[in-house]
Parts: structure tokens; C-alpha cells; sequence
């Protein structure tokens, strides 16, 4: 017998496609995954296929629909989230190519390349308006700056694309044929205005892209609306066969991933609370670090992302803070350790990845999480390999390491990894310390990701910025975010959703008094040492 209506979220990460089903209280059913490729070149290069991508999301609905042993008659909705990475393809779905290479198949610009450092510096010296709207300065991981690229690198690519698509707004298109996009997508990282609900077109013909604004918008998006929205008429029948659902199911407007997890988690309850989503901070923690806070007035905040009206709850204005580089830069900081290859080994053994394996040996090591600190010793770390995007704004930073010796031992290793760990809370400090001081109070982080699933990773955070973390119980916070957005566009709200179908969450507070003290003292460290990159900067660049 067909049991109550479920719904299908697709994630798409950096490294990764996931599908989960979910039942109409938010219970995860069924949930599979399927790696995807990456090419990494020279000269901060990170390139993907979109075809391949799709094979992969459609690989792991279908694996995920068995393994939930579902009637798919029963499935009301899909949603989508992704990555903010740039696709190009022809008006017929073919692939045209952002490689020089050449190669046609690699058409995906990654969120985390960043080649177009230069048009983004460009395009910054003009001071432009929509700038207003991405904390002052904009990113070569946003799209006008990548577009300005390809058009000086890659002319042909440049005027044989039909249409330039965020990859979550590929994805609905590639499900329903629908050209619309998401207010999340292209405000966020298009600088399309939806509070005015226009393009800017004197900002495309001022940056060198007015042939963008003299086509009336058409490659990027003329059709704009917010995430759930039912699409088209629904799966397409090539779509329903691909994904082994029916032709016609809901298919919603989507998300980009970070703020995905951001509607699967804020609406949580938290025991004794009543703490609102506006003094919620949505903090997702996996590749890259994204921090959301909502407001219902627009606030301008230096340095973070936004003010975007409406990107993730409805009403709400959004902005946006993280780091391009969090698990990846805890993790690339590990291996830069001479124990890590017999670590690697250990971990395996063991069943673990590396930092995972770490992770268990601090927390054995520490009589309880909070005194996993003690075991740094003198090291010190800003863990910005990718730069820093928020408060300072600061691409071009990079890391910096102090107080190692000679140790080769896995316990200086475990220093390093915990080192690493209060490295990305003091710089969440540092956000959340800028929010306060431009008046956004925030009174809870509430954390999804895969590094955040950690206790250890939890009670740091907490400890680091001295303020309450928690975490969702419910299993793939991020596609539940998705799943939502299937029920919104299957007849739901968004604020039903999230107040049903979000769960509990579980509290870390900080620990306060000597800890408290230890951190205040590494804070201080955290901010000198930054300080001096900065210098050197400045000094070689003269």
C-alpha cells in the first residue's frame, strides 16, 4: 500500500552528489552518495563536468529510493542544492567547455576556483552600487567575476554559450526544463537586486559585460523566483527515467548548499529555548565554512556578503560570512605533518579518514572536550590557505603557522589537528564579533556539516567565540534543506517545514572560566600573527 508522501533532496558538494528520501516528519528513510571528478590545474584552476555531475545525481536517486524501498508514486517533490559554481552549455544541454584544455566535458567553473582574481580586482576599483550588496567588495568565487574571465580568456566559450547557469539552477533546468532561477542563486552570487527585483545594467556595461545587458539578461536569467517554487510542469519525461521517478513530480526551485543546510536546521528545537531565527547564526562546516545570519532589516556589514533580501527565508535579509577553506584547510594541515603518513595508516586501519582518526585520538587524549586545548602546547594557526572571505575580505591571505619544533610524533601531530580546530573558531569570533558590533546579535550557532557532526569540532566552536553551538540530531541536515524545498513545491510552506520537519537539537555551551581564559590568550595570538602576514603582504607587494 502507497504509505504518506515523501520527498527526494539532492546535495551536490564539491567532492561528492547525495540523494536522500524523507518521509513528511523530516525522517531520513534512505541516503546515498557518488563521487565526482575534479581537475585541478595550475594557476587556482578547479574545473568539473556537469554531465557527470548529473550521472551522479541521478546514480544516487535512484540508489537512495531503493535502499528506502518506496513506492515512487509516493514521491510528492525533489529539491535541489549546490555548489555556486558557474556551467556552460548550449540552448540543447551540450557541454561548452571553461578549460583551456579545451576539453568540452569540462564545463563547470568550481565555487573554489579562483582564476579570475584579477577581474575581480577590476571589477572591485570601480566601486560600483551592487557592490553595497556583497560587503563592499566582491569575490572571484562569485560569477560576474569568472564571466569576465572566460570573455578575455576564453572568447568562443564566452559567445557559444547559450545560457551560464549557478550549478543549482543546472540542476532544476536539467530536471524540468525550466530556465528560471533562484532569488538565492543569483542574488547571492549573481548580483541580481531582489529587493528591486532588477539586474543592474549599468554595472555589466561599467565591468566590460554589457553585452549581458544588451541581451536583456537572457544567458543569465530572466525568470527569477524563490526557492521551492514549483517549476515548469514538473519532471520532464527524459528526467523521470534518468532519476527512476515519475514524469510530473514537483520539482522546486533550489538552494545553494550552504544555505540548504542553513532551512534544514534553523527551525530546530532546542530544549528550555525559544531563541529566534533571527538570533540564529547558520553555521555549515565542510569543505568551506558558510555563516548566515537573518534579519529582518537590511544591515551592511564590511567585509560579509549581502545584505540579500530573501536568499534563504522568505522576508528575511541574509548575510553571509565563512571561509572559502575550513574542513579542506584542517585537512591539508594535517598532511603537512611528518607523521601524517603513519597516521594515515593507523586511521585506516581503523576505519577512519585522517582527521577523523585525529579527531578521536584528541578527544581520548583530553579528560573532557574542553581540555582538548591544552593539548596545542605552543602551536598556533590561522588556517587561511584559500584567503580569508570574511570579516576582512582578503583573497590573497594565507596561512600561517607558529610554535612548531622538531616533533615528529603523533601527539604534535594531534596538537596541530586541535591547533587547526581553535584556528577556525577564533576567525568565526571574528565574524560573529563584527555582527555584534554592526548590531546583529546572535544568541545560538546552529551548526550542520561534516566536520560539525565532531562533539570535539562542536565544543570548540563553543569555546572559541564563547557562545552556546548546536547541532542538529536529525541525520543530513542539508538534504533535509532540499527535501523541504520538495515539500514546499509539492503545496508545503517553507515555516511549516522547518518548524515540523527540523527535529531537536542537541546544546554545547562554553565552558567558561580557565578555558574561557586560555582562549581569550590564543585570541590574541590568533589576531597578532594575522596581523603580521597582513604586513608582509604589504611589504612585498610594496
Amino acid at each position: 500500500m502507497p504509505g504518506p508522501s515523501c520527498f527526494v533532496g539532492v546535495d551536490v558538494g564539491t567532492s561528492s552528489a547525495r540523494a536522500g528520501v524523507f518521509d513528511r516528519s523530516g525522517k531520513l528513510l534512505a541516503a546515498a552518495r557518488h563521487d565526482l571528478e575534479t581537475w585541478h590545474d595550475t594557476g587556482d584552476v578547479v574545473e568539473q563536468s556537469a554531465d557527470q555531475v548529473w550521472a551522479a545525481v541521478c546514480a544516487s536517486v535512484r540508489q537512495a529510493i531503493k535502499e528506502a524501498r518506496v513506492d515512487v508514486s509516493t514521491i510528492a517533490g525533489i529539491g535541489f542544492d549546490a555548489t555556486c559554481s558557474l556551467v556552460l552549455v548550449k540552448q540543447d544541454g551540450t557541454p561548452v567547455t571553461v578549460s583551456s584544455s579545451s576539453d568540452a566535458n569540462r564545463n563547470i567553473m568550481v565555487w573554489m576556483d579562483h582564476r579570475a582574481g584579477g577581474e575581480a580586482e577590476h571589477i572591485n576599483a570601480g566601486h560600483h552600487e551592487v557592490l553595497r550588496y556583497v560587503g563592499g567588495r566582491i569575490s572571484p568565487e562569485m560569477e560576474t567575476p569568472k564571466l569576465l574571465w572566460l570573455k578575455r580568456n576564453l572568447p568562443g566559450s564566452f559567445a557559444t554559450a547559450d545560457y551560464f547557469f549557478d550549478l543549482p539552477d543546472y540542476l532544476t533546468w536539467r530536471a524540468s526544463g525550466s530556465l528560471a532561477r533562484s532569488i538565492c542563486t543569483v542574488t547571492c552570487k549573481w548580483t541580481y537586486l531582489a529587493h528591486e527585483k532588477r539586474w543592474d545594467a549599468k554595472y555589466f556595461e561599467a565591468i566590460g559585460l554589457g553585452e549581458l545587458a544588451a541581451e536583456n539578461f537572457v544567458r543569465i536569467g530572466t525568470e527569477i523566483v524563490s526557492p521551492g517554487t514549483a517549476l515548469a510542469n514538473g519532471l520532464t519525461e527524459k528526467a523521470a527515467s534518468e532519476l527512476g521517478l515519475v514524469r510530473g513530480t514537483a520539482v522546486a526551485a533550489s538552494l545553494i548548499d550552504a544555505h540548504a543546510g542553513g532551512v534544514g536546521t534553523l527551525g530546530g528545537m532546542i530544549a528550555g529555548s525559544t531563541i529566534a531565527v533571527g538570533n540564529r547564526l547558520a553555521y555549515i562546516f565542510g569543505t568551506s565554512a558558510c555563516a548566515m545570519a537573518s534579519t529582518p532589516q537590511a544591515v551592511f556589514v564590511d567585509g560579509v556578503w549581502g545584505p540579500y533580501f530573501s536568499a534563504m527565508i522568505p522576508g528575511l535579509w541574509l548575510n553571509e560570512g565563512g571561509q572559502s577553506a575550513a574542513g579542506s584547510a584542517i585537512d591539508h594541515l594535517a598532511h603537512l605533518h611528518p607523521a601524517s603518513a603513519e597516521a594515515e595508516i593507523l586511521a585506516k586501519k581503523a576505519g577512519l579518514s585522517l582527521v577523523a582518526w585525529l579527531d578521536a585520538q584528541a578527544v581520548a587524549k583530553a579528560p573532557e572536550l574542553s581540555a582538548a586545548i591544552d593539548l596545542c602546547m605552543s602551536i598556533h594557526v590561522v588556517p587561511e590557505f584559500l584567503g580569508n572571505r570574511s570579516p576582512f575580505a582578503e583573497p590573497e591571505a594565507r596561512a600561517v603557522i607558529a610554535g612548531l619544533g622538531l616533533e615528529v610524533s603523533l601527539e604534535s601531530l594531534v596538537a596541530l589537528y586541535v591547533a587547526g580546530l581553535s584556528g577556525i573558531g577564533y576567525g568565526l569570533k571574528q565574524l560573529l564579533d563584527k555582527f555584534t558590533n554592526d548590531g546583529i546579535q546572535i544568541d545560538v550557532i546552529v551548526a550542520s556539516g561534516g566536520a560539525a557532526q565532531s562533539a570535539l569540532v562542536c565544543q570548540m566552536l563553543a569555546d572559541t567565540t564563547n557562545t552556546p553551538v548546536a547541532i542538529a540530531e536529525t541525520q543530513e541536515p542539508v538534504l533535509l534543506g532540499s527535501a523541504m524545498l520538495a515539500a514546499v513545491a509539492a503545496g508545503r510552506s517553507l515555516a511549516e517545514c522547518m518548524a515540523t520537519m527540523s527535529g531537536s537539537l542537541k546544546l554545547f555551551s562554553p565552558a567558561g572560566g580557565a578555558v574561557a581564559k586560555t582562549h581569550a590568550h590564543r585570541f590574541k595570538a590568533f589576531e597578532t600573527l594575522q596581523t603580521a602576514a597582513r604586513y608582509i603582504r604589504v611589504a612585498q607587494t610594496g
